[in-house]
């Protein structure tokens, strides 16, 4: 039978001014998602490969510098107040004993892929949420309260046996997948915690607005423009009033959630494929900058190739030295996946950033610079070129010249390493390896570490 819930009127009641919310019937809200999140995972990738890292302040950084900031912080570093974000000047003033380590991205992958495979001999995964975290969704025969933590118990140990010792993880069981997060989150490391129907939404009611994914400062002021402070008074709103809050269907979408209906996940899409780079101190000239660009270039175009998409759309876009704001530019371009092509083009670009650098009180000085494809459409049925059989220095055979060009470059650097075979000329240093790092919510492939 649905269960009928009306908020509690001991707990505050409605909001000021509102009517008392209906009763509302739900349908059977049973345990249906598993959410494991590995702990400091960089950091503990980086004390199995290195036993002398092990028990021990880490922090993983992009370089060993005191400019740059921590990618990821060991569990006995996070006790210090050192975490993701922190500068390294600051994280090495908190603790005296800290280790600073490189990242080593590809490295990372590989033991994400190996913890994926583990955690398939128990329960098949649903989905990949990032590259510490993975959600599954549980069976009729799997989601009694005993039986799933029976179930995440032997993944824990199944990972720390066959992965790593040095790495544990936060398990979350749960009616959907956002409590299932916001339940692994609530132990950490290595915990274990069970949210049930019965318990909801009161469990949640000591969890801030922020906790929650998808609520950032502007969305938190928002709400409270509407006299939504904290997550009781969200749930305490009609679905409909909460929706209006949020300011459309995804908070009518979050209160159901949050008194744990499983809702059907919404579809997503590929709309741009992109990297950026960080430029060291030594190399904010025109020059590296130009090389950078074409690297990361480069390696959107391929990854393009890779998922058979085109593009229709390029952006430049960076930061300079003394200012804060994204410097950005764009161009048009044939619906594309030719590393050629977008070359060509992002030179046009490249000198509107020159023009733009060189206006500047300090001149040509770039901190950061990003490439991105977008506008991308699915490659479907794709027809051999009825110009392919023209004279090779015929404009119109060029592109069908060069896309078989680019495919070749991307199989012979697959199979023999990155920068087999290049465009253009390679630095020798850094700028050649940009482009290929771990960002939230993109796991790089491990080809990638080879274009």
């Amino acid at each position: 039978m649905p269960a009928a819930i009306r908020p509690d009127p001991d707990c505050g009641g409605a909001a000021d001014g509102a009517a008392p919310a209906p009763l509302l019937a739900f349908p059977p809200r049973p345990l249906r998602w598993l959410f494991l999140d590995l702990n400091s995972y960089f950091a503990s990738v980086e004390q199995q490969l290195n036993p002398a890292l092990r028990g021990k302040p880490v922090l993983v950084a992009p370089v060993d510098v005191d400019t740059t900031v921590a990618i990821a912080a060991s569990v006995e570093a996070k006790r210090y107040g050192i975490s993701t974000g922190t500068p390294v000047w600051e994280a090495k003033q908190k603790c005296r004993d800290l280790l600073i380590v490189p990242a080593q991205h590809e490295r990372y992958v590989a033991f994400h892929e190996a913890i994926l495979a583990e955690v398939w001999r128990h329960i098949p995964v649903t989905l990949v949420c990032s590259i510490d975290e993975v959600a599954c969704r549980l069976l009729d025969n799997e989601n009694s309260p005993e039986a799933a933590v029976a179930l995440a118990q032997r993944i824990k140990a199944g990972i720390r046996a066959n992965v790593g010792e040095c790495l544990t993880s936060s398990v979350g069981i749960a009616p959907n997948r956002l409590l299932a997060k916001l339940a692994s989150d609530l132990q950490k490391p290595d915990g274990l915690v069970v949210m049930t129907a019965d318990q909801l939404p009161q469990r949640l009611f000591g969890l801030k607005l922020r906790d929650i994914a998808g609520i950032g400062a502007k969305m938190e002021r928002r709400l409270a423009q509407e006299g939504i402070l904290d997550i009781r008074q969200l749930c305490e709103r009609r679905p409909r009033d909460a929706g209006s809050a949020w300011g459309g269907v995804n908070g009518d979408r979050l209160w159901y959630l949050l008194h744990g209906v499983d809702l059907p996940e919404k579809p997503s899409q590929t709309r741009s494929i992109g990297h950026s780079h960080v430029l060291s101190p030594q190399k904010r000239g025109i020059a590296p900058a130009r090389l950078t660009a074409r690297r990361l270039a480069l390696k959107a175009a391929s990854r393009l190739r890779r998922k058979d998409y085109r593009a229709r759309l390029l952006v430049l876009h960076g930061k300079f030295e003394d200012d804060k704001s994204n410097w950005r530019t764009s161009i048009r371009l044939p619906a594309t996946q030719d590393s050629f092509v977008v070359l060509h083009a992002l030179e046009k670009l490249f000198a509107r950033l020159v023009e733009a650098g060189r206006a500047r009180p300090g001149g040509f000085r770039l901190r950061m610079i990003g490439v991105t494809l977008a506008e991308m459409e699915g490659v479907e049925g794709e027809q051999g070129s009825l110009f392919a059989a023209l004279d090779p220095d015929d404009p119109l055979a060029r592109e069908t010249r060069t896309l078989a060009l680019s495919r070749a470059m991307d199989r012979i650097n697959e199979r023999f390493g990155r920068n087999a075979v290049s465009v253009g000329p390679l630095h020798g240093g850094r700028i050649d390896g940009v482009g290929t790092r771990i960002a939230f919510g993109r796991i790089p492939e491990i080809s990638e570490f080879h274009e």
